[in-house]
């Protein structure tokens, strides 16, 4: 198995990411020769959430404003319950998460992290898992969920919480190593 030099990850997120969901995959990813840029709606730095409290301040690379989803391989969404909630509602966040739906790339949420990816439309039929307190929101998006540690369809690959991690990690692994995927559904 090849590794992942000359690929390029966005990991997109707010403030009150859940730590562990952005250091362990980030770490993966890069362990295995990727390169991978915090992009977020913040520029300086972004706010992590840890045991129950604010946790490290971690540098952004790019604002979306300036981050062009072409440059990039796969998109990671890291959990926590405050920022999806913000990325949500920024639109500029979410078009860019849309594009790689639309361009068959790999996606990757963990947590709560997938209820950005209620607001890309892309869903429909799509099989997910995510934390359980989430799980009819996907459904109400038109998702199939699954109580599994992993789920992964067509490049979309999600988790349910950070006892997940280890396979979360691995599977985004594997599928920047598959590449694009044309029966992707685009939008």
């Amino acid at each position: 198995m090849s590794n992942l030099s000359g690929k390029k990850i966005a990991l997109i997120t707010e403030n009150g990411f859940e730590e562990v969901e952005f250091t362990s995959p980030k770490k993966a990813l890069e362990d295995q020769g990727a390169t991978v840029e915090v992009i977020s709606p913040n520029s300086g730095s972004v706010k992590s959430w840890n045991d129950g409290d604010w946790g490290s301040d971690f540098k952004v690379d790019k604002t979306v404003d300036e981050a062009n989803s072409d440059e990039y391989h796969t998109v990671l969404i890291p959990g926590g319950v405050i920022n999806p909630d913000k990325l949500r509602r920024n639109k500029e966040a979410v078009q860019f998460i849309k594009d790689f739906f639309a361009k068959g790339k790999p996606v990757a949420s963990i947590c709560h992290g997938p209820q950005v990816l209620i607001e890309t439309g892309a869903l429909a039929g799509r099989k997910m898992t995510s934390f359980p307190s989430i799980k009819q929101d996907l459904i109400n998006a038109g998702a199939e969920w699954y109580d599994q540690e992993c789920v992964c369809d067509q490049a979309l690959v999600t988790s349910r919480s950070p006892e997940d991690l280890e396979a979360f990690n691995k599977k985004i692994i594997e599928e920047i190593r598959e590449g694009k995927h044309e029966g992707q559904k685009t939008l």
